[in-house]
């Protein structure tokens, strides 16, 4: 990605559509307009231009937006051309820049990446706006809400300020500990100031991860066979998901669905009836891939008898079949429910919801990624450190790792490598 080019994308969805959306960043953005529009609209206001090829040929009416840098979204001379959706309008308007030289088409989130490169959103807004881009539920956009608007961002900067300031006292002594007009710092202050961090960063470490929310929480249905797990899968989620019959071990291997449940993001995992004996090759292999399941699950529905379910801390109890006489009965703190008429299905879904809330961040809270996670772990590491030495050589040392970390955390410490892998996760007109 070079970024002495101009560079263009259609940044709106694939056409056709009423409105299509071509964005051009760079030094040669405003250059590229006046040859298209003949004139340059005055700064952040919509105006109406015909744009024309170089040989004079009309190519649409459209409404046309410049934004100068470093006041953009990129930190760079940005302009928008807001064209008819059609895909030979798009297609003469991608052609017709293309032949500007010092133009070229974007790469995949190089627009975004120009924005992080120019000071105008750090590494982590970025990751916000990439998981807001592939938010599915309410419980998704409003954590990556929080994420890109720097709520996150914040806090580290907070944090920032206050180990700079560690270390600067941690210099003094170092420096001029033994000069009449420096006030001595003890070690024994800066080791509470660093362990005031430490569960304060330890908060946040311990909040559920945002691959759980992106990826959406494992509700796993368990039992032995023939206990009406797969129709009461079919009834959750509403659809035929699952081969439905009465002849055990029908379900051989797990059958994922992913659903929303109040904007929360779920996946229902049908597995393979439990056995104790199974002389059936392909159903063993299905058993030990249950009970991996059970392993994975996040919240666990068990149809069989009570209290024979495997040790799990949200093991839900369901009594199933309840329309059947001859259904398994269980006591009072079974949720009972029955898939063919539909009872007991919305007090199931009520709890596997409230359930689900309290292993997934608040909606109005940010979400940690694992990137994120791995060096907030260097950092509680490295103030644990200093709250039990009183070595000011080692006490500087382990200031500075966090300030590394935290510089890592916000991209102000980064690698090449790390960048692409990041915006190449995005589209094009990103």
């Amino acid at each position: 990605m070079g970024t002495a080019d101009t560079i263009f994308a259609l940044s709106s969805g694939a056409p056709p559509a009423a409105i299509a959306i071509i964005r051009i960043s760079g030094a040669q953005a405003f250059e590229a307009i006046e040859l298209l529009a003949g004139r340059l609209p005055a700064p952040r206001r919509a105006s109406l231009v015909t744009l024309r090829k170089p040989s004079g040929e009309e190519l649409d009416q459209a409404l046309a937006l410049v934004f100068p840098g470093p006041g953009s979204a990129t930190g760079e001379d940005l302009a928008e051309l807001h064209l008819h959706g059609g895909r030979g309008v798009v297609r003469a308007v991608e052609a017709t820049l293309a032949m500007i030289p010092g133009l070229r088409q974007a790469e995949p989130g190089e627009f975004t990446k120009r924005a992080f490169q120019n000071g105008r959103i750090d590494l982590n807004e970025a990751e916000g706006l990439a998981d807001l881009l592939a938010a599915e539920t309410e419980w998704q956009r409003r954590a990556a809400n929080r994420m890109m608007g720097g709520a996150f961002s914040a806090l580290i900067e907070k944090w920032r300020v206050e180990v700079l300031r560690l270390s600067a006292l941690t210099e003094a002594e170092l420096d001029f500990s033994d000069e009449d007009d420096v006030q001595a710092h003890n070690s024994q202050s800066i080791s509470d100031s660093c362990r005031t961090l430490h569960t304060a960063i330890m908060e946040v470490l311990n909040t559920p991860s945002a691959e759980k929310l992106r990826d959406g929480l494992h509700v796993v249905l368990g039992g032995p066979p023939n206990s009406g797990k797969s129709t009461l899968l079919n009834t959750l989620v509403g659809r035929d998901a699952a081969i439905v019959s009465d002849a055990p071990g029908t379900t051989r291997d797990r059958i994922e669905v992913p659903v929303a449940f109040d904007g929360i993001p779920l996946i229902f995992i049908d597995t393979a009836g439990l056995r104790d004996e199974s002389h059936d090759r392909i159903e063993i292999i299905g058993i030990e891939r249950t009970r991996a399941a059970f392993d994975d699950a996040d919240i666990l529905l068990w149809l069989g008898a009570e209290n024979e379910g495997p040790p799990h801390p949200q093991l839900i109890e369901i009594e199933a079949k309840s329309d059947d006489p001859a259904h398994l009965q269980k006591s009072p703190v079974a949720i009972v429910v029955s898939a063919m008429s539909g009872g007991g299905i919305s007090d199931l879904k009520a709890e596997i919801v409230a359930r689900a809330k309290h292993l997934l961040p608040p909606p109005d809270r940010f979400a940690i990624n694992r990137r994120q996670r791995h060096y907030l772990e260097m950092v509680v590491a490295d103030l644990a450190e200093v709250s039990d030495s009183h070595d000011w050589l080692i006490i500087g040392e382990h200031l500075r790792q966090v300030r590394m970390s935290l510089d890592r955390l916000t991209g102000r410490a980064h690698t090449e490598e790390m960048l692409d892998a990041l915006f190449g996760k995005f589209c094009i007109g990103k």
